[in-house]
């Protein structure tokens, strides 16, 4: 299968998932795979990418300049030297977990961009590895978040826990769900709800899931060769 029809086959599982309600979008996660792979998943009709890996992410943008209405999302772990390039570049980056991440996106976003859109990155299973802030901690994030110029909170992202079962992936992701609904309780404006994977992303979507990021279903098995900068 090539990569156009492996993005359209799960372009329509995410319609088909998403039923009457609709409106899911597809992340397609790019990282560790090259800039011509994007470009054949761009030709069949993505225009949202995701990249973990700011400095391979950065070679892309070089690469792709000429795709002007591509979305660049950033969904991995974003070191303080690099929040000037992401900020700078990025459309969207899912993983704010920490205050100060965010007050240097917002220093370093140009004033003539618009907002750089954010969400709070929730470490949903309180696991040691991931990062993300844990869920009784998320909405004082994002209401601290939410008061610097430059930023737009929409919303909250997680990783679940791998190797859940079904009921411990809708427990995860009801909590994320009611974690939104408190963000929204407290004047916040978010409606995006980041979560899903390729292995997950029917129950994700069910859950109430807004954005999922789906990257072996449509790129295939990842090679990580040895190792990528972040």
């Amino acid at each position: 299968m090539s990569l156009a029809d492996s993005y359209r086959h799960v372009a329509a599982e995410v319609a088909q998932a998403a039923g009457e309600a609709g409106g899911v979008k597809l992340i397609a996660v790019s990282k560790t795979f090259p800039a011509e792979d994007i470009r054949a998943v761009y030709a069949a009709g993505c225009r949202d990418f995701g990249e973990n890996y700011i400095q391979e992410w950065y070679d892309k943008t070089e690469t792709l300049v000429d795709l002007p209405d591509i979305v660049w999302h950033v969904i991995g772990d974003i070191q303080s030297n690099k929040t000037k390039f992401v900020a700078e570049r990025a459309h969207w980056v899912h993983t704010v977990g920490r205050l100060k991440t965010a007050q240097r996106l917002s220093a370093q976003r140009p004033p003539q961009m618009p907002p750089l859109q954010v969400c709070i990155e929730v470490n949903i299973a309180d696991e040691a590895a991931k990062h993300g802030v844990k869920p009784e901690a998320a909405l004082a994030l994002a209401l601290e978040v939410a008061k610097l110029p430059n930023l737009e909170v929409r919303g909250l992202m997680c990783v679940a826990k791998a190797d859940s079962s079904d009921d411990e992936l809708r427990t995860q992701f009801g909590m994320m769900r009611q974690l939104l609904a408190d963000v929204q309780a407290a004047g916040i404006a978010a409606d995006v709800l980041s979560m899903g994977m390729s292995g997950d992303m029917r129950i994700a979507v069910e859950c109430g899931a807004t954005h999922v990021r789906i990257g072996s279903a449509i790129f295939g098995k990842r090679d990580y060769g040895a190792g990528k900068a972040v």
